[in-house]
């Protein structure tokens, strides 16, 4: 198995990968009025490699990144962004190449985005998170996916959502529009990568509408000990898991701060988190290629 540790490299060294963007939904998404794909603010100086930033998303889309040589499992990513904007490249596509390197088909979603604060920041990209997981293992057999090996990779904000469809009861946080919602939507193992603010902290629990469900699917968890978004959200999410039986697997380095992705940080090793997260996957017989 091919290690993919700092695997962005490739990203910037090749051109991308994805196609056309995918619509999620058939028409406007649920509540909405308008449809935009959103547009990128201007990049921030001194970043380097810079970061893309992408906000007023009212129509969500997917990017397809198909593995050169596919094993069958499929993850979608959602990234991170504070619910007013979504970072597709430093949190999207860059993990999404080091993915294929693995053999992994992945797809980034770039979901809607709040800018009424009065609207919990989470609830419009649930929505859209859920869809897109119905879309593709809808669309499996076309993409060359095993429709029971689709995970979902949700890193700072796109991993409170993560955490909270992995919390859900099954139900759909939508009115069902086409055929494609009457797929199932939770996936079948699940990345949670510095999820953001999953940890009420006068409450010393996680927040509401999270929680480990008995049927949650496996899941690893990344974190780091100085981020300002606790560290004690993904080591509960971890503790309930436990508690369940379900397989899980939980890495809190002691630095690095929040919002890395698969870049280094210096004086850190949680670059390394790639390792760990190909070995897991490859335990679970998710790196292995088999006839569809």
């Amino acid at each position: 198995m091919r290690c993919f540790l700092c695997c962005w490299l490739s990203f910037l060294a090749s051109s991308l990968q994805a196609g056309k963007p995918i619509p999620i939904w058939p028409g406007l998404a649920p509540g909405e009025t308008t449809s935009f794909t959103g547009e990128a603010m201007p990049p921030r100086a001194g970043e380097d490699p810079p970061v893309t930033r992408v906000v007023r998303i009212t129509k969500p889309t997917m990017e397809h990144y198909p593995a050169d040589r596919p094993n069958g499992t499929c993850v979608i990513i959602l990234p991170g962004g504070g619910f007013s904007k979504v970072v597709p490249d430093k949190e999207g596509s860059e993990i999404a190449i080091a993915l294929n390197q693995i053999g992994v088909t992945a797809f980034v979603l770039n979901y809607r985005t709040n800018d009424d604060p009065a609207r919990p920041g989470w609830k419009r990209p649930l929505e859209d998170a859920e869809r897109a997981i119905s879309l593709v293992r809808h669309r499996a057999s076309e993409w060359g996916l095993h429709a029971d090996q689709i995970g979902l990779l949700g890193l700072s904000a796109g991993g409170q959502v993560a955490a909270r469809l992995l919390s859900s009861d099954g139900t759909k946080a939508y009115h069902a529009v086409d055929d494609v919602d009457h797929i199932p939507h939770r996936p079948d193992f699940a990345l949670l990568i510095y999820p953001w603010n999953i940890y009420d902290a006068k409450a010393d629990r996680l927040v509401d509408g999270v929680h480990v469900r008995p049927d949650c699917p496996p899941t690893f968890l990344v974190h780091t000990h100085d981020d300002r978004s606790s560290s004690v959200g993904a080591a509960l999410f971890y503790m309930g898991l436990r508690k369940q039986g379900i397989s899980g697997e939980l890495h809190v380095y002691g630095n690095g701060g929040h919002g890395y992705g698969l870049r280094e940080v210096e004086g850190s090793l949680i670059s390394t988190w790639p390792e760990f997260a190909a070995h897991w996957l490859e335990q679970r017989g998710l790196l292995q290629t088999s006839e569809q």
